[in-house]
């Protein structure tokens, strides 16, 4: 009986070295093993609009910047990209929203006079979970009753509940 538990646990060991042997990894969190039958990375085209780079928002395409001067954005919280655009004739405004695995945004206009037009971007909670720790900025354009000219930009945020 002793011969045959040492057999046994020889055995195990043996196996366990001839394992580690092997130039594989497997397992959760394992690097795959390089070869070069891969393919190769691609990148996959998007459906829309590029998201904001929080880090450095720019306007999209075809977007004519607002200058900083006239944009408040200090209700946002710190990280929101708070760059505002026109596009055509100045009558349409955009500026970025947050959005991620369970949230949605929208903006609209909220007040427009002479002075200033407000724009409140709106997150939306679609789910109580679970969600993907996503986290997008979409462009969000607003149509004003006349182009924006030299009025004030005051960007608003809120967040609502589950639909």
């Amino acid at each position: 009986m002793r011969r045959l538990r040492l057999a046994l646990g020889v055995g195990a060991v043996l196996l366990a070295c001839a394992a580690c042997g092997q130039n594989e990894e497997i397992g959760f969190g394992g690097a795959p093993p390089a070869t070069s039958d891969r393919l190769p990375s691609t990148v996959l085209p998007t459906t829309g609009p590029p998201d904001a780079d929080p880090m450095d928002p720019k306007p999209p395409a075809g977007g004519t910047p607002v200058d900083e001067a006239r944009v408040d954005a200090s209700a946002l919280p710190d990280g929101y990209p708070k760059v505002v655009w026109t596009e055509g004739d100045g009558s349409v405004i955009g500026a970025y929203g947050q959005a991620g695995g369970c949230t949605e945004a929208s903006a609209q206009v909220t007040e427009q006079n002479g002075q200033r037009v407000i724009m409140r971007i709106t997150e939306t909670v679609t789910s109580t979970g679970p969600c993907t720790m996503e986290l997008r900025y979409p462009p969000l354009t607003v149509k004003l009753d006349a182009p924006l000219g030299g009025r004030t930009v005051v960007l608003q945020r809120a967040q609502v509940g589950p639909k």
